[in-house]
């Protein structure tokens, strides 16, 4: 049985209150999922009712994938060796257009050291694009195996998601109704 560790301690908890903000904002989300190689896709989709608003996604774990699928900039993508928050954020938007959603998330990200680049720990940028507003973060890697590091990156774009939504989500009105005993 999978635990909240093996999903980089996001919880079952988080999961089921990201499903229900969704489920009642009426949004639909796609993914494109690099480093995390569907394990976003996995969460999103676990719960029952989920195809209320999880559209679909994709991996692209190729660079030259990232471009032709999603839009990213070619030349920046060489550059960057698809890394980067403008990576991550243009795969969001890419796959939300691809899709036709109103929310995007991205991963893309070093699993592991890379000496040849120059990457001595292991890191990620994780994006969430909705309605022209993007939020990137960046998931530090130090101390973390592969898949600890995926888990903990696909963990940490499902928690921007949800801070996202909260802060798109209207403010709560009350409507008190005055009564009189008679």
């Amino acid at each position: 049985m999978e635990t909240d560790k093996d999903r980089g301690g996001w919880t079952e908890a988080e999961g089921r209150s990201l499903h229900t903000a969704l489920l009642a904002g009426g949004w639909r989300v796609a993914v494109a999922e690099s480093l995390t190689v569907g394990r976003v896709q996995v969460e999103l989709g676990r719960w029952s009712g989920a195809s209320g608003y999880f559209a679909g996604g994709l991996t692209c774990y190729a660079a030259e994938a990232k471009v032709r699928l999603l839009g990213a900039d070619a030349a920046h993508v060489a550059e960057v060796n698809a890394v980067s928050a403008r990576v991550a954020e243009e795969m969001a938007c890419g796959v939300a257009r691809l899709f036709g959603c109103e929310v995007g998330l991205a991963t893309t990200g070093y699993a592991e050291p890379d000496a040849a680049r120059g990457v001595a720990t292991p890191y990620a940028w994780v994006a969430v694009a909705r309605a022209g507003d993007t939020r990137t973060e960046r998931v530090e890697g130090e101390g973390l195996d592969r898949t600890a590091l995926q888990a903990a990156v696909a963990a940490a774009v499902l928690r921007l998601l949800a801070q996202t939504l909260s802060a798109a989500a209207p403010p709560l009105q009350l409507n008190l109704v005055r009564t009189t005993a008679k």
